[in-house]
């Protein structure tokens, strides 16, 4: 775990003008001749060494790594703000459209269940993002956060799941969007979408009016931060205000026969239907990319993140359990659920009201997702892990235009195309493989500090924190390997608390947070670690290998250009930082 610090990355930071020349996307060492090239590829084992052992700096990310992007972004977020996008963020087609699907497939009325073991896991990550969002508040996020303490080759692979995880989040949103403006119209959603035959069934309905959505959605979020986030708080208002009433309205007619088969999938069910309705918890990390505009982070940050959570997952609860009151399992809606409940009990009025309340969360989603992805991929762009093109800050809008119309043009891609089951498994995996992530770096965060942590102490955090990851893909693997005895999980969990207790109590904390930290370290971590691998395990195999597919293409990237460009940043860094 050594410590080679990144400073400004080759030079003072440049104001560019809107340009698409070679030095935009490839202005390093390696790439300005073929010999160059030629000799980077001849050096990719050493770079790819040095890349893995090297971790940036909180100061650097903050100042040096920062200042890439030419202009600064404005700094008009408060915790308000910040409940409010997180609200706008996680509420939308998760609870109005994967509510359905879960409940009648998988889960029956148990779903209510799903949400409060995905909300939990969600919560736990909510904890360890926020220490870190407050101190280390910049755009960049998880990867940022795992570039400080996992090094640069861990947070690259990050970075490419966090920008698919965006990227499927919106095209899974705005097909959803599709879906209930058609029931608006008292149509089927597929009326609005064009088949074509000759395509694979799951990519054959084509969705053109989740394009034109995804593009009116950018050109707000080029245009203004503050502006977006006054439009999501109003927004949202109106949103919660709606979400009362399919509460109210669906509660005065419950069944409570309707629950009597309560977990007719069973337990295996409960959770298989958890790992897919994590889906309708992402977009809360969408918040902590927003932590360099805010104002005061240590204040900001935690009461955003925790309060948006917080209301969220109660709403979440209440909505299940209403719609599980009004139908039958079985008879469950998959594609607008709560509007065809409402049309089934006798209020047909009400399912227009329900999927305004759904069009407009849905909104709301897209548009801090935007805000958030672009924030992602800007912070990368400074590292030069893709072509600081994306980094630039356009000095009128504060706004990262060039990172934000690019994600949403692979968004509208991926949303014309591709059908909802697929997209939310898939982003499943890739969100609940980053938190897990972020969970690790946690503990790596207090409890190791180069220079100043033995290397006693050292291979024990990581003698620990190995076996805190084998038990917990043992006890997930056991699981999908369809495990039914006991004595498997109990091996599993007692490794797993001897790990973490050990960490506890035979390894001293190497850093004590600054403002604000996440309490019951390193139980909290460890646990997220865990459930976030357990989740893991309760998904199809197909989306694993989806998922094993986009990872080598990352590889491919990275070996052949991302780590080039990254290496010689960090190189000419270094030169500069020692006055060459």
């Amino acid at each position: 775990m050594g410590t080679i610090s990144e400073g400004s990355g080759g030079g003072k930071p440049q104001r560019r003008t809107c340009s698409c020349t070679k030095q935009d996307f490839l202005p390093e060492e390696s790439f300005q001749s073929w010999a160059n090239y030629g000799k980077a590829l001849k050096e990719t084992g050493m770079r790819l060494k040095d890349r893995v052992m090297s971790r940036s700096l909180d100061k650097s990310e903050l100042t040096e790594i920062r200042a890439r992007s030419g202009h600064e972004m404005k700094k008009n977020l408060t915790w308000w703000d910040l409940i409010w996008f997180g609200i706008g963020a996680v509420i939308g087609a998760g609870i109005f459209v994967l509510t359905g699907q879960e409940a009648r497939d998988d889960a029956g009325p148990a779903v209510i269940l799903s949400y409060v073991v995905s909300g939990v896991s969600a919560m736990l990550s909510v904890f360890c993002y926020t220490e870190f969002a407050v101190e280390i508040p910049v755009a960049g996020g998880s990867f940022a956060y795992l570039r400080v303490e996992l090094g640069d080759f861990m947070a690259f692979i990050a970075a490419g799941n966090i920008l698919l995880e965006y990227v499927i989040g919106g095209a899974a949103v705005s097909r959803s969007w599709t879906s209930y403006f058609a029931t608006l119209l008292n149509h089927h959603p597929n009326d609005f979408r064009i088949h074509a035959t000759s395509l694979d069934p799951d990519y054959s309905h084509l969705d053109p009016i989740a394009v034109v959505v995804i593009t009116l959605v950018c050109v707000a979020a080029v245009l203004s931060t503050k502006a977006t986030s006054r439009f999501n708080y109003v927004a949202s208002i109106i949103h919660l205000a709606i979400i009362i009433f399919i509460i109210i309205a669906g509660l005065t007619h419950a069944n409570t026969k309707n629950l009597s088969e309560f977990a007719p999938f069973g337990v295996r069910g409960l959770f298989s239907a958890s790992a897919v309705l994590f889906f309708a918890y992402v977009g809360f990390d969408a918040v902590s990319t927003m932590a360099e505009e805010t104002r005061n982070p240590a204040k900001d940050i935690p009461l955003g993140l925790v309060g948006a959570m917080t209301v969220t997952t109660v709403c979440y609860c209440l909505l299940a359990l209403t719609l599980c009151l009004m139908q039958p399992y079985a008879q469950i809606d998959p594609d607008a659920p709560f509007s065809v409940a409402f049309e089934a009990i006798g209020m047909e009025w009400a399912k227009y009201i329900v999927a305004f309340g759904a069009l407009k969360g849905m909104t709301t989603v897209l548009l801090v997702s935007a805000v958030g992805q672009a924030r992602y991929l800007t912070h990368i762009a400074r590292t030069h892990m893709v072509p600081p093109w994306f980094a630039e800050v356009h000095p009128t809008t504060g706004t990262p235009i060039n990172a934000t119309v690019v994600m949403l043009v692979a968004t509208a891609i991926i949303a014309f195309f591709t059908n909802l089951n697929i997209l939310s498994n898939l982003l499943s995996i890739s969100t609940l493989f980053i938190f897990m992530l972020v969970a690790v770096a946690l503990l790596v965060r207090r409890y190791y500090v180069s220079g100043e942590t033995t290397d006693t102490n050292r291979n024990k955090l990581l003698g620990a924190i190995v076996l805190i990851l084998a038990s917990s893909i043992a006890t997930a693997a056991y699981w999908a390997a369809g495990g039914e005895g006991w004595v498997g999980y109990v091996v599993t969990v007692v490794v797993w608390f001897g790990a973490t207790g050990f960490l506890w109590w035979a390894v001293p904390q190497a850093r004590a947070p600054q403002t604000w930290g996440v309490p019951l370290v390193p139980w909290l971590p460890s646990a997220s670690i865990a459930i976030n691998i357990f989740l893991l395990g309760s998904i199809d195999g197909p989306s694993f290998v989806r998922f094993g597919v986009w990872t080598v293409l990352l590889l491919i990237y990275y070996f052949f250009f991302g780590l080039h460009a990254s290496y010689d940043t960090a190189k000419a860094s270094a030169a500069d930082g020692a006055g060459v």
